[in-house]
């Protein structure tokens, strides 16, 4: 069967997928006209993953996890930010404090394992204050 989205590789990152997925059916006019549809929808997946974790429907839970990064790709495409890269930068972002709290911890002779939430809170805190 000939479709719009034949061409589009499955072996491709998933976001990067989505998103090319959703470029070509905009380009073919299905689409949100302005951001406001795609806010109301990510609204509306956000409530449906609530009553899926209210059900405890794994399946369900899957299924609106996904919903929901769907149309959060759907949200970086609509103001031009590629979801990979967007996700990439915060991986980062995250493993740069992370290791701020591990390094933190070690100079009071400690390690992550020693500590407890409350103290890599704080620890975690610092690091944002430093843009890390």
């Amino acid at each position: 069967t000939r479709s719009l989205l034949n061409g589009i590789p499955e072996n491709l990152p998933s976001l990067s997928r989505a998103e090319r997925i959703t470029r070509k059916v905009s380009c073919a006019g299905f689409d949100w006209p302005d951001l406001t549809g795609v806010l109301t929808k990510m609204d509306e997946e956000i409530k449906e993953l609530g009553e899926a974790l209210s059900s405890g429907d794994r399946r369900k839970i899957r299924e609106e996890i996904g919903d929901l990064l769907f149309v959060l790709v759907n949200l970086a495409r609509f103001l031009r930010i590629d979801p990979e890269d967007a996700l990439r930068r915060t991986i980062e972002k995250f493993i740069s404090r992370f290791q701020y709290i591990e390094t933190s911890l070690l100079k009071r002779g400690k390690s992550i394992y020693q500590s407890n939430l409350s103290e890599m809170d704080c620890l975690w805190e610092e690091a944002k204050g430093k843009t890390l």
